[in-house]
């Protein structure tokens, strides 16, 4: 066994607490729901600290929620700042974590650690650069690698709230997104579905509308990615992405839309190895984290 990390992937819902080498190396799992900053917090240090006790860990990486600030002089680096999450605004989640654990603590949000993880153990930090993550669930976020690192700038990349063609009469839903309304993440995120038709994007059948209309919205995000970034590869995570049949429709959606302006072999003749899962599965956040963990004691 090699040397050892802790990882935490602090998500809205749950955190998900990690003891591992890399994905096949995993000791120890732990899944508990966010409750509390206190409460949850405290969980997740309990988890590690048997580990610490006993010299096993070299480092912890964490994968959070936001929106956050990753600038390092900032007086608030390591805090979770404006999050509608009741509770947990401008809450310290890497001071207290580094303190109690007196380990080096990796922070990044949450899709760019999955974004740092696909690349770091699936693409093994190959010529796919740049490479963009993106993740469709409880809510939608990006992460964006650029010469092997996480884009950071103001603040992170925020794709989900692009705003993005909003045909009213096709689809007169408003959007959720208290800040914005009719963005991407209030159009297209699953309680966004959920508000719309009534359901969780789980329960709707494969030939319900909505489906189309994901695609769509969807699609069009993507595209944007695409001009911008002109990323090697995207992968489409998150739990609303799962569903079958979406990635084709995803897929025939941007090629229709580019219409033939990017001319590039991989999306005009093999797109279903341009847009893929996440080879990591629903671990890409938590193995993210352990990957900027081993990655913090490298630089």
């Amino acid at each position: 066994m090699n040397r050892l990390y802790g990882g935490i992937e602090a998500g809205g819902t749950k955190f998900v607490c990690m003891v591992s080498a890399g994905p096949d190396q995993v000791v120890e799992e732990k899944r508990f729901p966010t409750t509390r900053p206190d409460e949850t917090i405290r969980q997740a240090i309990s988890f590690f600290t048997p580990y610490t006790r006993r010299r096993e860990l070299a480092a912890v990486g964490i994968a959070s929620f936001g929106p956050l600030d990753l600038n390092p002089v900032s007086p608030t680096y390591g805090y979770i700042t404006t999050t509608p999450k009741p509770d947990w605004n401008y809450v310290d989640l890497h001071g207290f974590v580094a303190q109690a654990l007196d380990l080096p603590v990796a922070f990044d949000t949450d899709v760019n650690a999955a974004a740092f993880g696909e690349h770091y153990w699936i693409a093994a930090n190959n010529a796919l650069d740049p490479f963009v993550y993106i993740t469709v669930g409880t809510g939608i976020g990006m992460g964006v690698l650029a010469n092997g690192l996480p884009v950071h700038g103001l603040v992170h990349t925020e794709a989900g709230h692009f705003v993005i063609p909003h045909d009213w009469l096709k689809d007169p839903f408003p959007g959720i997104c208290p800040y914005h309304g009719d963005c991407l993440e209030g159009l297209a995120s699953g309680p966004a579905m959920n508000s719309r038709w009534g359901q969780n994007a789980e329960d709707l059948p494969d030939y319900h509308p909505a489906w189309e209309l994901e695609a769509e919205y969807i699609a069009n995000a993507l595209i944007n990615l695409i001009y911008a970034y002109s990323p090697q590869r995207i992968v489409l995570g998150g739990g609303v992405s799962q569903h079958a049949g979406l990635h084709v429709a995803v897929r025939h959606k941007v090629q229709r839309g580019l219409n033939g302006y990017i001319q590039s072999p991989v999306i005009l003749n093999s797109i279903e190895e341009y847009i893929v899962p996440p080879g990591l599965g629903n671990r890409s956040g938590v193995l993210g984290a352990i990957a900027m963990a081993i990655d913090l004691l490298k630089s």
